[in-house]
């Protein structure tokens, strides 16, 4: 007989009533039943922190208006029964100092991107992270893709020759007017969602989408912020040359000023010998284009032959029947909880990306800022570097 594996127990700050984010964080934890809600601080209005612990059927005792004194109270309680993750939920200038609580109180930490709100604050959280011996994951969901792990598997077998070019693209339209609403309205401020705009916010989902994929990193770039509405403070639109160490160079557009647009994440890499393309919008299909043959579209789903192990591992459905952004998502937190119960130590290995991933992150939203400020052709990024005033 065997014994069952008592699921991981988590708890959130952030992700009251109305915030999107957070329920699709729960729903994908909640994906493969590896997960238990324990707690939670959800919202700074009581009404709304205690209806959102009603919903979920959580205990008034695990509902806490601060998130300092949900990591008190579970902190006092027994081993088996205190939450073991901690997921952060909230606008971005308290990803660190929660994480940072966190983690030094001995729990893990999964948090929305961005770590930080600027460079120095995230080398800080590095120490944290290196000392506490608890993992560490960023929820870079692009990255949970079967067929995002399908292209990298094939650009680094060589099926597509030498890499050239990449091409990565993330044009949103929610912006292109003065909108006010929840979503909104942190987002453009500075002290809230840190130096950068459009460029923090998907930017860097199309960035490291493109290192994943191409497997080596971008070296150096030359980029151009705008705000295209009047009165924000933050970018709402970025272009950008760039170069890989490996040699490719590469383009990458993200904006949030284009109307009509929903979500099209895209990237397309080209070598020697041909050529891959991925749409989030239609992430079972990846497109082969080579040189000397028809062009093919490899299709997702359990079983099939030709896909790479990694992919197929991230899989749950045969053929034919379309797994999304929840189903990435929940990839990351079956890594996480794979690495949970392995006692892994650090940051998670191979799945989930970690506080490394943060810090090329955060070192490559200020270079790109240092970039369109500046006079110089090309910025190298470095993830050292500190964004000017």
């Amino acid at each position: 007989m065997t014994t069952a594996v008592p699921k991981i127990r988590m708890g959130f700050v952030g992700g009251g009533e109305g915030a999107f984010i957070a329920q699709a964080h729960r729903q994908a934890a909640g994906l493969d039943g590896r997960y238990e809600l324990v707690c939670g601080a959800f919202s700074r209005d009581a009404q709304n922190n205690r209806r959102t612990g009603e919903v979920l059927g959580l205990p008034a005792s695990r509902c806490h208006d601060d998130w300092r004194h949900m990591l008190e109270a579970e902190q006092a309680l027994p081993a088996d029964q205190r939450m073991e993750l901690l997921v952060i939920v909230t606008p971005n200038h308290l990803h660190a100092p929660v994480a940072t609580q966190a983690l030094n109180a001995g729990f893990h930490v999964f948090s929305e991107k961005p770590a930080a709100l600027n460079l120095a604050e995230l080398l800080a959280l590095k120490e944290v992270v290196d000392r506490s011996q608890r993992l560490y994951g960023l929820a870079h969901t692009y990255l949970g893709y079967p067929m995002v792990w399908q292209a990298r598997d094939m650009v680094r077998s060589g099926v597509i020759g030498e890499l050239r070019k990449v091409i990565v693209e993330y044009p949103q339209g929610w912006l292109s007017q003065d909108t006010v609403n929840k979503q909104a309205d942190w987002r453009g401020q500075p002290g809230q969602s840190g130096i950068g705009g459009c460029i923090g916010d998907i930017g860097t989902h199309a960035f490291s989408l493109a290192e994943f994929v191409a497997d080596q990193p971008i070296r150096q770039l030359s980029a151009m912020l705008g705000v295209h509405v009047e009165g924000r403070q933050l970018d709402d639109d970025a272009s950008m040359l760039f170069r890989m160490d490996g040699g490719a160079s590469g383009v990458l557009i993200a904006s949030q000023v284009c109307a009509g647009e929903e979500n099209p994440l895209k990237i397309r890499v080209y070598g020697s010998k041909g050529g891959l393309e991925w749409r989030q919008e239609e992430p079972a299909s990846l497109i082969h284009r080579s040189l000397d043959q028809p062009m093919r579209v490899l299709r997702s789903g359990v079983g099939q032959p030709w896909l790479c192990e990694a992919a197929t591992q991230r899989m749950r459905l045969p053929a034919g029947h379309p797994e999304g952004y929840l189903e990435a998502m929940a990839n990351l937190y079956g890594d996480f909880a794979t690495a949970i119960r392995a006692r892994a130590s650090g940051n998670v290995a191979d799945g989930v990306p970690g506080i490394d991933v943060g810090l090329r992150g955060m070192a490559f939203i200020e270079t790109v800022i240092a970039s369109h400020r500046g006079d110089t052709k090309w910025t190298e990024l470095v993830c050292t570097r500190r964004a000017q005033p």
